[in-house]
């Protein structure tokens, strides 16, 4: 059934709900400054029309209260099919509770779950609705948690390249300084010498430190150093990456939830090319507008974790050079949304025979990790 755009009656939000889960890590994970063993997932759901759409972010379990309370009470009544103006009334609502972080996130689901939804009441891939601009989108396989020895990282690691055929991996560094140069020459040799080696210290090392270390990770062959130093520190990312190895990007981004955090790290010139995540920075709506300001300003975009939550947006993104398949995610996804599908020669593609963002969630399969 598809709803006819002139029927806006028929496309009223009538009910919105949201359910965490909690997933544990197959052991205990960490970067340059964070250990973890689980990841929880907010999943989002909004009726209108007879369809209902789904989104999802990785957050704290509290984002759930705030999409099934305030957020629910924004959207019932609204007219599904006018995205934007139910965006507008997400961000109104939560003013009083910060614009970024958990509300920011509770958001992004839900942005998700919006568009979801509109392609399903047309019948259309929420990519063709953005305006598609490639069929593949490139991926870089993520992983190398520090909590890896040097034989388990090795394996890892060379599994994006080996069997994924992902032409580049991103590795975690900045825990222990005095080990990083050794693990990412263990990574080289395992990956080979055509394959392209990311760094992301997670904000790991002082300014020194980083340029002292960015110049040991080029003799390695890096060729992205992600937030080197504090995501925050805009004036210390500006200064590693202007003194940085001239073969070697800076990007930043991750922690972006409004556009002017985007518009910022541009003017300071903290980054060579930045991330935008869908699940934090405003779902679907905020990451085309993150590429259309990345396209005014000739800065590539690279998407953020999620990636099948991702896909339809990196499909539709001028600015776009890759996405990022992170381990974490990519396992929960795979493995409890149908429509996710393998990469294949180093990329995903959206499946331009189901409408809206492709997947459907297996709840049945999940309702162990239900919170």
């Amino acid at each position: 059934m598809t709803v006819a755009i002139q029927d806006r009656a028929a496309a009223r939000v009538a009910a919105v709900r949201s359910r965490a889960y909690t997933f544990p890590t197959e052991e205990p994970e960490s970067d340059g400054t964070l250990t973890w063993d689980s990841t929880t997932m907010i999943y989002a759901e909004i009726d209108a029309g007879g369809r209902t759409g789904i989104g999802y972010t990785y957050a704290d379990a509290a984002a759930a209260g705030l999409i099934s309370g305030m957020l629910a009470e924004a959207l019932v009544g609204s007219d599904a099919m006018q995205t934007g103006a139910c965006a507008a009334k997400l961000w109104a609502k939560i003013r009083n509770n910060g614009r970024c972080g958990v509300a920011a996130m509770a958001v992004s689901a839900l942005d998700v779950a919006l568009w979801d939804l509109k392609g399903k009441l047309l019948d259309v891939p929420v990519c063709t609705l953005l305006g598609q601009v490639r069929d593949q989108v490139p991926l870089y396989g993520s992983g190398g948690f520090t909590s890896y020895g040097l034989k388990e990282l090795a394996r890892h690691m060379a599994r994006w390249v080996d069997e994924d055929e992902i032409p580049r991996v991103k590795m975690k560094v900045g825990r222990d300084h005095s080990c990083d140069r050794e693990r990412v020459g263990t990574v080289r040799k395992a990956i080979g010498n055509d394959a392209q080696l990311f760094v992301d210290a997670n904000g790991g090392y002082a300014v020194k430190e980083a340029l002292a270390i960015a110049a040991q990770f080029a003799q390695a062959g890096v060729v992205w150093f992600e937030e080197p130093v504090d995501h925050r520190d805009l004036a210390g990312n500006a200064r590693v990456r202007a003194m940085a190895p001239p073969s070697m990007e800076v990007s930043n981004g991750e922690y972006g939830y409004a556009l002017d955090d985007f518009e910022r790290m541009i003017s300071m010139q903290a980054a060579d090319v930045l991330q935008a995540d869908v699940t934090r920075c405003g779902g679907f709506t905020g990451f085309m507008a993150v590429d259309a300001l990345c396209h005014s300003r000739n800065i590539p975009l690279s998407s953020h974790c999620a990636p099948y939550a991702t896909l339809h947006a990196a499909a539709a993104a001028t600015s776009l050079r890759h996405a990022e398949y992170f381990y974490d995610h990519e396992r929960i996804e795979r493995r409890f949304f149908d429509g996710a599908d393998s990469p294949r020669d180093g990329a995903l593609a959206p499946d331009l025979s189901r409408p809206g963002i492709g997947l459907t969630f297996k709840a049945v399969d999940a309702i162990e990790f239900a919170v």
